[in-house]
């Protein structure tokens, strides 16, 4: 008997470590893949509808010029049934093929066709920066940087707040770490909608007590360019021919968890407004639940 063949008999372990190795290749059950980004904080209601938190939001990073990033995307679904959910093109100030058709749309005249062109019109969404002051639904993420996502009406208070309409009202900037103003998040339900209006800044106030406990919150944010970067959109003839497929009724062979969903918004519509009309980001999340129904 050869030496390493005798090795082998007397080992003992060998049994083991191939009992350990068998109980990790037994396929285990597969989990269902999480969209949620833990960057991201997002708003919760109480059961009475209302939703509160105070946030800051927070200056650029270093190396980046803005402190928020927009896109515009959108997000319908076509005659059968099939859905078109992409970030849109205009974010980059380029042509995109469902602008395009809407236009042809709203110039026709006909209602019907405005209608359409009203469904498929692009969502606007801002990202930025924020500290969590304070969150009384999950006060874990208190004093915690995260990523915000949020629509037109939140950043209307922001633009209101830097340039203020009344002479005796001083312009802020809400992003600055010395004189800047803390933002009361009100949220109310209207209409069964998702309202801002109570929303509010505070008087101004620092950040942080000193400057270098602000140095560290500067350190852990999160870039934002990478938003608008162009891998995240696809080329002008991609989303042609996805619109294309969408609209013919096509059916995709893709599962839901195939999908390559926009990140999860806060907001949702608060007017149905004319085609042109810049309105709230939709929540995608219930965009994605829609899907899984029709493909379950």
């Amino acid at each position: 008997m050869s030496s390493a063949l005798e090795a082998l008999k007397k080992s003992k372990s060998n049994f083991d470590t191939l009992t350990k190795q068998l109980e990790k290749s037994i396929e285990q059950p597969e989990k269902k893949k999480s969209y949620q980004d833990d960057r991201f904080w997002k708003p919760e209601l109480d059961k009475s509808g209302n939703g509160y938190a105070v946030l800051r939001f927070l200056p650029a990073i270093e190396g980046e010029d803005l402190p928020w990033q927009r896109v515009w995307n959108h997000a319908f679904q076509g005659p059968g049934g099939q859905w078109y959910i992409e970030n849109s093109l205009t974010t980059m100030s380029q042509k995109d093929p469902v602008s395009e058709e809407n236009t042809r749309l709203w110039n026709t005249g006909i209602e019907a066709d405005k209608e359409i062109a009203r469904k498929r019109k692009r969502k606007l969404s801002y990202y930025s920066n924020i500290l969590v002051v304070s969150d009384p639904k999950h006060p874990e993420n208190d004093g915690k940087v995260f990523l915000f996502k949020f629509g037109k009406k939140i950043f209307d208070k922001i633009s209101e707040a830097m340039n203020p309409h009344f002479e005796d009202e001083k312009a802020v900037n809400p992003f600055d770490f010395w004189e800047g103003a803390n933002f009361k998040l009100k949220i109310r339900k209207v209409d069964g909608y998702w309202n801002y209006d109570k929303s509010e800044f505070e008087p101004v106030s620092r950040v942080k007590p000193t400057d270098e406990e602000i140095d560290t919150l500067w350190k852990s944010q999160h870039a934002l360019k990478a938003f608008v970067d162009p891998s995240n959109f696809k080329s002008y003839d991609e989303l042609k021919e996805k619109l294309n497929k969408v609209l013919t009724g096509q059916r995709s062979t893709e599962s839901v968890e195939d999908i390559d969903l926009p990140p999860i918004s806060n907001d949702v519509p608060q007017t149905n407004g004319s085609v042109g009309k810049e309105d709230e980001s939709t929540d995608d999340l219930s965009y994605f639940s829609k899907l899984a129904e029709d493909d379950s």
